[in-house]
């Protein structure tokens, strides 16, 4: 599938998604934020046990379904702004979660990365990078 054209940036090509996926995609999208958020405050909170195991794995079994059905759309979602901020997001949290990075400013440095490729506008959101 060809690259789509905005002015002059390549737009990376998208599908179209069932309409139950969408509404599925927006469940999950809420789920997530409930597990993530819960994961940084506890990090912000000073929790010395870290984060509550549930919403730890809420967090990355819903975080690994919204790659998931943006992959479906965005096939080539790994090339693009987004996929980018992705990577960096979970590369940041590996280095937190293995004490190389101080945990409490890498945690809210990953979600400062996530929160603005996620609200970038189309056209920069899914913009091929290579």
């Amino acid at each position: 599938m060809p690259a789509r054209k905005t002015g002059t940036h390549k737009l990376g090509p998208a599908r179209e998604r069932p309409y139950w996926l969408v509404l599925a995609s927006v469940v999950i999208r809420a789920l997530h934020q409930v597990g993530a958020a819960v994961y940084l405050s506890s990090f912000l909170l000073g929790d010395a046990d870290g984060p509550p195991a549930f919403y730890l794995w809420l967090a990355i079994l819903t975080g690994a379904l919204l790659v998931a059905t943006e992959g479906l759309r965005h096939v080539q979602l790994y090339r693009e702004v987004a996929g980018l901020g992705t990577a960096v997001k979970l590369v940041l949290l590996g280095l937190a979660f293995h004490g190389v990075l101080p945990h409490t400013a890498t945690v809210a440095a990953a979600f400062m990365v996530a929160a603005i490729a996620a609200h970038l506008p189309k056209t920069i959101r899914h913009r091929l990078l290579y």
